[in-house]
C-alpha cells in the first residue's frame, strides 16, 4: 500500500473553502475546484515511496503492470488504471456536457486524429478513445442538472416564462417555438427540436436570456420557485448564453448527503454547486454547449446526445452485514465503498476488485493485508495494488471521531459493460 499526494486543480468554478474544510486544513487562498485521485496522465496523484521519494501513479503502474493492476483488470481494460476518483466542490455552474459512448469515442478521436487537430488544441472533442461514464455521491446537498424532463413538465415551464414575458412587453417568439416543439406528438424529437430552437437561436436567444433575466429580477426571490431562481443565477453568471434557458428542459436536482447518481453516455448534465465524490471512465472526452467559456460543439453533442425524457437515474446502495454502503452503478470501470468505523468496531473488508484507491474523510483508520499496512488520517489517500489483497480496515486506536473512507475498485459486477 502507498501513501498517495493529489493534485487540486484550480478552476474558477471552485469553491475556495469546501475542500479544506473536509480535510480539516486551511485554505489554499484560491478556488479548490476538484481534487484528482488517480494515475491520468494530466494530473496523476504520486506514490509516495519508502525513504521519501515520489512517483508519479501512471509511471508507476506503467512500472509494475501486473502487482498494481492484476491480470483480470489488465485483460478488460489494459495496462492502465480504469478509473479516475476527484472530489469535486462547485460553487458556481460547470458546462453542459455529454460524454459519448465508447464506440463514438473512437469514431471521434479517429476522426479527429484523422484531421490532424493537436491533440491540446483547446477545439478538439476527442481526446482518447474512451467512454466516460460518471457517479457522483453528495457530500453535502449537491444540485445538478441531469436528463430532459417530461415534455409537459417542460412546456408548463415555458408558459410560465412566456406569461412574465408578455407581461413585460417582451418579444415571445422564440419561446412559442419552444411550446409548440414540446408540445407536439414528437416525444424525444420535440425535446431535440427545443433544444436547439435555443441553442441555435443565435441573437434571438441571446436577447431572449437578457431580457428573461431583467423579468426575473422584478420577481420576489421567494416567488421565482428553483427552476426560475435557476435561470436567474445562471444568467448572472453566464450572461446571454442559451444554456440558462435550456436549464428548463432539464431535470432539477438536489442530492442529500449519501444520495448518488450515475451519468451514463448520452446523459446531458451540469454540476451546479455542492461538495461530493465523484467517480469515473478515466477518459476527457467532453462534448460541450453552454454555460462554459470552454469550446463547445453543438452539432457533435446533439449528435451523441440521448433527448429521451425520463427520471434522473439514482443509485441505490447495496448494505452489506457489516453495516457498509457500496454503490454499483452498471459500469465495468468503478464502484464505490463507503466504510465508517467507531471506536471499537470489529474491522471491515475492502471490497476490492483488482486495483483500489483509498480517501479518509473524517477520523483515523488502519489498512491492514498480508504484506503491509497504513494509517490514514482525515485527508490523507492511498492506492492499494491488487497483489495487497485481502485489505481489512480497522478503526484506529487514537481516532478521536468516527473513521469515514471511500474506496474505488473496479467493478465486481461481471456483467457491467
Amino acid at each position: 500500500m502507498y501513501r498517495l499526494k493529489n493534485v487540486l486543480r484550480p478552476y474558477a468554478w471552485g469553491s475556495a473553502t469546501a475542500i479544506a474544510e473536509l480535510f480539516g486544513r486551511e485554505p489554499s487562498g484560491g478556488p479548490e475546484a476538484e481534487l484528482w485521485i488517480g494515475a491520468h496522465p494530466d494530473s496523476p496523484s504520486s506514490v509516495l515511496l519508502p525513504g521519501g521519494a515520489e512517483q508519479p501513479l501512471d509511471a508507476f503502474i506503467d512500472a509494475h503492470p501486473a502487482p498494481a493492476l492484476g491480470g483480470e483488470t489488465i485483460g478488460r481494460f489494459g495496462a492502465k488504471l480504469p478509473f479516475l476518483a476527484k472530489v469535486i466542490a462547485a460553487e458556481s455552474a460547470l458546462s453542459l456536457q455529454v460524454h459519448p459512448t465508447r464506440e463514438q469515442a473512437r469514431a471521434g478521436y479517429a476522426a479527429e486524429n484523422a484531421a490532424r487537430i493537436p491533440a491540446a488544441d483547446p477545439a478538439r472533442s476527442y481526446r482518447d478513445s474512451n467512454h466516460k461514464p460518471e457517479m457522483i455521491y453528495a457530500l453535502t446537498p449537491f444540485e445538478a442538472l441531469c436528463g430532459f424532463r417530461q415534455p409537459r413538465d417542460a412546456a408548463r415551464l415555458f408558459t410560465g416564462l412566456r406569461g412574465k414575458l408578455a407581461a413585460a412587453g417582451a418579444d415571445t417568439a422564440l419561446v412559442d417555438q419552444v411550446i409548440g416543439a414540446l408540445q407536439g406528438p414528437d416525444g424525444p424529437a420535440g425535446v431535440r427540436t427545443a433544444f436547439l430552437a435555443l441553442l441555435e437561436g443565435g441573437s434571438r436567444s441571446a436577447d431572449l436570456v437578457e431580457v428573461t433575466a431583467k423579468v426575473l429580477a422584478g420577481v420576489a426571490p421567494d416567488r421565482l420557485g428553483p427552476e426560475f431562481a435557476t435561470v436567474a443565477w445562471l444568467a448572472d453568471l453566464y450572461p446571454q448564453d442559451p444554456g440558462t434557458l435550456v436549464s428548463l428542459l432539464l431535470n432539477h436536482v438536489t442530492l442529500e448527503p449519501g444520495q448518488a447518481l450515475c451519468l451514463p453516455a448520452g446523459q446531458i448534465h451540469a454540476y451546479l454547486r455542492g461538495l461530493g465524490v465523484e467517480i469515473m471512465a478515466s477518459s476527457d472526452n467532453v462534448l460541450r454547449c453552454g454555460l462554459t467559456p470552454k469550446h463547445i460543439n453543438i452539432a457533435e453533442l446533439v449528435r451523441i446526445c440521448d433527448f429521451t425524457p425520463g427520471r434522473p437515474p439514482f443509485v441505490e446502495p447495496l448494505v452489506t452485514d457489516t453495516g457498509q454502503e457500496l454503490y454499483c452503478p452498471p459500469f465495468a470501470e468503478f464502484q464505490l465503498q463507503r466504510i465508517e468505523l467507531q471506536d471499537g468496531d470489529g474491522p471491515v473488508a475492502l471490497d476490492q476488485h483488482g486495483p483500489a484507491v483509498v480517501l479518509a474523510v473524517s477520523g483515523s483508520a488502519l489498512l491492514d493485508s498480508p504484506r503491509s499496512d497504513l494509517l490514514l488520517r482525515r485527508g490523507d489517500s492511498a492506492f492499494i495494488p491488487d497483489a495487497e489483497q485481502p485489505v481489512l480496515v480497522h478503526p484506529a486506536l487514537d481516532s478521536r471521531s468516527p473513521a469515514v473512507l471511500f474506496a474505488v475498485t473496479t467493478s465486481g459486477n461481471p456483467g457491467t459493460e
